[in-house]
């Protein structure tokens, strides 16, 4: 038997009111669903992150059958049947803790709807029973808000095997200063770092806001032993503000869309067809191109995506292209986000004529060109490919991967539709870099999967979707990291924060 502490979060909880967010509680329940114990209530939040954890024994050879239900709390009654019921999940206890790092993630729903995700976190408790009281004061604290000073408190976290944290302590908010004295506190040292006095404890300082939407001062970390040296007298931290050039060299992403036009997908109008505008579910080349991405998006801060087509013939004369921007526009290809992809891919359908042939260089060339441009590492160019057929111009192809590996670049290809895509994998180098007339790729750049291995066999479109970007999304960090150290580039350092004096101190 061990014993196990149990902490949860919820990401993404439905919002049931028109106006105001809500205060969720979750509720643990295990065996036979008797009521364990709750969570504390959260103000204002579709994101909670609970800091109170349930203690449970854990035993390998029994199942143990866990259920959690989220409320919104609407009085001050202990009767849980008078608040709103926002979902629950079950899982077991064992589910939780042989997940990878002890961290489960969970759909909240009730039937038939999604409400919200929930995160589990497990980890076997140590036998250290001390007790650490500590309280802390600021000093100069960034003000936020634009009437007053700031209403700071402070939020506890401790490192987890992975490299996450988990939250496990808040302290009270002290209101309109800059410079605030916390209340003393006392806290389990097994609840800080589980005995392990080493172990990184993160503490951020916040400034509260009444409506959840805290705004964040500042972080420092430490540990437990570093606490512990400063008894009987002050330990100073310096409260740093995060880098706004977090990652390598504050690098930009620009996503661009190259879909297959030719006729060997069918008529746009048959069902049969990889293109069919079905008015009610999208059809593959749709749920990849928003698969990817609803994912890439949020790294280009424009979101303007450069969308093309290639291998059909063009109003009004017919000719065949090989990368016409899909908006029509050859001075500005940019689309406004993926619906606006979305949305001039299906015009596109309607106006030109598949054709042929499945020519991959021109389009492959036309991003390079762009790429060849931005060497310094600001910039990173992706290409999301979406075809349902063998290249017929495989020399050129390589000729463009090989050229493009030099490049600040990644192309990912997808394949939709029955056809084989052996021809595919030999751009995909994970085992052989891609050559052409005796030259090899400088780096892997390519990434092929076929869409049809990642199809949710209930027929669950977001399922299917989610299980494609997260496979050909895995290697586009280590690719850009790649060309990066090729180059010698180097992440630039934080930013200095605007007000250097900006400390905390702690007595233990």
């Amino acid at each position: 038997c061990l014993n196990i502490k149990v902490g949860s979060a919820s990401r993404g909880v439905l919002n049931i009111l028109s106006v105001t967010k809500f205060r969720p509680p979750c509720n643990l329940s295990f065996f036979f669903f008797v009521q364990f114990g709750r969570t504390e209530m959260i103000d204002n939040t579709l994101n909670p992150d609970f800091v109170r954890k349930f203690v449970l024994d854990f035993f390998f050879e029994e199942k143990q059958n866990l259920r959690f239900d989220v409320y919104n709390v609407d009085t001050r009654s202990s009767n849980i049947s008078k608040h709103d019921f926002l979902g629950q999940t079950f899982c077991t206890l064992g589910e939780i803790i042989g997940s990878a790092g002890g961290r489960l993630e969970r759909t909240l729903g009730i039937p038939g709807k999604k409400c919200g995700t929930i995160i589990f976190t497990a980890e076997e408790l140590s036998n250290c029973r001390d007790i650490a009281t500590m309280q802390l004061c600021a000093n100069k604290l960034d003000k936020k808000d634009f009437f007053g000073k700031s209403d700071p408190f402070l939020v506890f976290y401790r490192s987890n095997e992975d490299g996450t944290f988990t939250i496990c302590h808040k302290t009270e908010v002290v209101k309109n200063t800059l410079n605030p004295v916390w209340q003393p506190f006392t806290i389990p040292v097994r609840a800080l770092c589980n005995g392990d006095y080493d172990r990184t404890v993160k503490v951020d300082v916040f400034d509260w806001d009444r409506d959840g939407s805290h705004d964040f001062i500042g972080e420092f970390t430490t540990s437990y032993r570093e606490f512990s040296r400063g008894q009987s007298q002050f330990n100073v931290y310096e409260v740093r503000a995060k880098s706004q050039n977090d990652g390598t060299n504050d690098t930009q992403l620009n996503f661009t869309v190259a879909i297959d036009f030719t006729a060997s997908n069918g008529n746009p109008s048959q069902p049969t067809s990889l293109h069919y505008m079905n008015p009610y579910q999208m059809n593959m080349y749709a749920m990849a191109l928003k698969a990817v991405g609803e994912i890439i998006q949020d790294y280009d801060s424009d979101k303007l995506f450069p969308a093309y087509g290639f291998g059909a013939k063009l109003p009004p004369d017919g000719k065949i292209s090989h990368a016409f921007p899909l908006n029509s526009n050859t001075d500005d290809p940019n689309c406004v986000g993926i619906e606006g992809v979305l949305e001039v891919y299906f015009q596109s359908l309607r106006s030109v004529q598949l054709y042929g042939p499945t020519n991959f260089a021109p389009v492959i060339n036309q991003v390079a060109r762009s790429a060849k441009e931005v060497t310094d590492g600001s910039q990173y160019f992706v290409l999301l490919m979406i075809t349902d057929g063998v290249i017929s111009d495989m020399v050129q192809t390589k000729e463009a991967v090989v050229n493009a590996a030099s490049l600040p670049m990644s192309i990912i290809i997808v394949g939709v539709g029955p056809a084989e895509f052996d021809a595919m994998e030999e751009l995909d180098g994970d085992e052989v870099r891609v050559s052409s007339r005796g030259r090899y790729a400088e780096r892997d750049i390519v990434q092929f999967v076929p869409f049809r291995d990642y199809i949710d066999r209930s027929g669950n479109q977001v399922l299917s979707m989610a299980r494609l970007a997260k496979d050909v999304l895995a290697e586009i960090p280590d690719q850009l990291l790649s060309y990066m150290k090729s180059r010698g580039i180097e992440p630039r350092p934080a930013l200095p924060n605007t007000n250097n004096s900006q400390s905390l101190s702690l007595r233990i």
